[in-house]
């Protein structure tokens, strides 16, 4: 129950309590006043009438009082209303903005400074992380690269031994993961900070689509995984053609990867109401529903069974996100256990192109 429900049962109730008592009271007075009246006159009097005027009367004020009450409650703690959904809209891509203050110098503009305070050290700790991750990041790229030449240059050396090739071409393997691991999270921090340019042009949906198919085709080869493309309307979205297509392969990854042999992958892309609607399913284990919540957490891996042999760092769905939310879209996925995970993107799409429009223009 709020604040304002709560004082105003209290209000009405201490109210009826008074109306009460004042009634008693009265009752009991006029009653006095009537049997004294009895022994010396000997004639009743209408008590319960007058006693109901005066109850009547007061009743009145009383009725202004708790409807007057009732409305300046309910005005006193409006701004508690304001304040309380101000604080839940708080989220990491709005901590730059401030709580508004009623000016009134009261408890809530004091706890209105309270709570902009507790925002601007938050906002200041998160600069901080995304400061330490651009620049480990940063200073990673470059030992990087050279331990990446280093092993190529002796891959291609005639002279290095069959047993050293393996172990050259297993570094080589870390070497890269480790390497994407590092531009998502530079890809992620910039993001955060607002700093990754977004080339936002028309972009055929559908083509994408298309190309993503055909390499989710030879991907699911090995494992023995069967691919459809059920439905691809024609639809072009404004957006990055470049993050568009990593977010194709993220989720088509992610498809063949946490699969089950002789399973299958869909994919689904249609205009629904405006809007492009990308869905793609896929057989397999599942996504238990306590960890649904937590799939676009960065490094989280809500499946330990295929911790160890499927290859991945937790960060293709955040990066996902980040994506799909910088095109002003939604990502959401759900999952059957052992049945079927379905991952929906929704991008706003242009509206399509009347046939000879180009021809009179």
């Amino acid at each position: 129950m709020t604040i304002r429900n709560r004082l105003t049962l209290w209000f009405v109730g201490v109210t009826v309590v008074s109306l009460a008592i004042l009634a008693g009271t009265l009752h009991y007075e006029w009653t006095e006043r009537q049997y004294r009246r009895d022994v010396q006159h000997k004639t009743p009097e209408p008590v319960w009438e007058e006693v109901g005027e005066i109850v009547l009367v007061y009743s009145f004020p009383t009725l202004v009082m708790l409807i007057g009450g009732w409305v300046l409650l309910r005005k006193a703690l409006a701004p508690v209303a304001d304040l309380t959904r101000a604080v839940q809209s708080i989220h990491l891509g709005n901590l730059k903005d401030r709580l508004p203050r009623i000016g009134s110098g009261d408890e809530l503009d004091r706890l209105t400074d309270v709570f902009n305070d507790m925002i601007e050290r938050l906002d200041k700790s998160f600069d901080r992380i995304r400061e330490f991750t651009l620049s480990a990041s940063h200073e990673l790229k470059t030992p990087l690269t050279v331990l990446r030449a280093e092993i190529e240059t002796a891959l291609r050396d005639p002279a290095t031994p069959p047993a050293q090739r393996e172990i050259f071409a297993d570094q080589l393997e870390e070497i890269t993961r480790l390497a994407k691991i590092v531009d998502g999270l530079t890809f992620l921090a910039k993001a955060d900070a607002g700093q990754h340019p977004m080339v936002k042009e028309p972009v055929r949906l559908d083509d994408l689509v298309r190309d993503s198919f055909a390499d989710a085709q030879q991907l699911g080869h090995p494992a023995s995984v069967s691919v459809e493309l059920a439905s691809c309307d024609e639809t072009i979205v404004q957006g990055d053609r470049h993050r568009l297509k990593q977010l194709l392969l993220n989720l088509t990854d992610n498809a063949i990867k946490y699969n089950e042999p002789n399973g299958t992958v869909t994919f689904n892309l249609k205009r629904v109401h405006g809007a492009a609607e990308l869905v793609i399913s896929n057989t397999g284990p599942g996504i238990a529903p306590e960890k649904l919540p937590r799939v676009f957490e960065r490094f989280y891996r809500g499946d330990p069974s295929h911790n160890n042999v499927v290859d991945g760092c937790g960060l293709g769905l955040s990066l996902v996100q980040s994506i799909v939310q910088s095109h002003s879209g939604t990502v959401q996925i759900t999952s059957q256990p052992g049945k079927l995970t379905t991952v929906t993107v929704k991008l706003p799409a242009q509206p399509p192109e009347r046939p000879g429009a180009s021809a009179h223009a």
